[in-house]
């Protein structure tokens, strides 16, 4: 934990996928089970609107982060806790288990491995993707560094009985060392 009385920190890695504009409900959940959150995006997530940056940002206290520092800028989180990636997306999931650190947030997901920060991922992967073999390899390999997956969508029906709504806390559970269904 960061600091004798500081809470403890959690990094959120938000990915471009829909599911991203709910990504306040994972920050919410965090911060009421003790936690502080700082959100690295994708630059696709953070440019593109796939979220309220803005609102995120009023609601951590901190700026969401999309790109790397400049040298000498100081760095506006302390190292994490705990990382959860939410929603992951096929692209990023990938290039992590590759090891391609071609953005802030695939570096983050490498460094934090290196430190034994735990890892805990919410898949958003269309089937069509998630049926390619370069997918079920990174998913192996990822497991095998020890990153926790969890099924954002196992539980009940949703409203009107349509799909369960994603599993925001799952990912919670995961980090916190609660059993949580996994794909």
């Amino acid at each position: 934990m960061n600091g004798q009385d500081a809470k403890p920190f959690l990094y959120v890695v938000v990915c471009a996928a829909g599911i991203a504009a709910d990504v306040g409900t994972l920050v919410t959940a965090a911060q009421r089970r003790g936690w502080e959150v700082g959100v690295i995006a994708t630059p696709t997530a953070a440019a593109d609107g796939f979220f309220d940056v803005a609102a995120v940002e009023a609601q951590t206290g901190r700026p969401v982060r999309a790109a790397a520092r400049r040298p000498g800028d100081p760095r506006p989180f302390p190292p994490p806790d705990a990382v959860i990636v939410a929603p992951a997306t096929f692209n990023t999931l990938n290039k992590w288990a590759a090891g391609i650190t071609d953005t802030l947030a695939v570096g983050t997901l490498c460094e934090a491995y290196g430190l034994g920060v735990p890892l805990a991922v919410l898949p958003c992967v269309a089937d069509a993707l998630a049926a390619h073999p370069a997918y079920r390899e990174s998913l192996a390999r990822l497991r095998g560094m020890g990153v926790r997956f969890g099924d954002p969508y196992a539980g009940e029906a949703g409203e009107g009985g349509g799909p369960p709504e994603f599993g925001w806390e799952r990912a919670l559970e995961l980090i916190e060392g609660r059993p949580a269904p996994g794909p």
